[in-house]
């Protein structure tokens, strides 16, 4: 993992680029576990971070310190 260094600390840079939204990053969790993304009132937008984490705890932690690694792609 590395730190973040663009405008995606507080929004989702995939959200924006692929679907035109500026929603800000949440902690998420699907099967495979937790992983920060966006969500807007229709559901689940984005998956933002390439990694998962074992628990939303973990995950919060790497979102607020910024220790976590931007996907290029959806």
């Amino acid at each position: 993992m590395h730190s973040t260094s663009n405008d995606h600390s507080v929004f989702g840079k995939l959200a924006y680029q692929y679907v035109g939204k500026r929603l800000p990053l949440v902690v998420l969790q699907s099967a495979a576990g937790f992983y920060i993304g966006t969500c807007s009132d229709d559901g689940p937008c984005s998956r933002e971070s390439a990694e998962y984490f074992r628990s939303s705890t973990a995950a919060e932690i790497a979102l607020r310190g910024k220790q976590w690694t931007q996907r290029d792609e959806p």
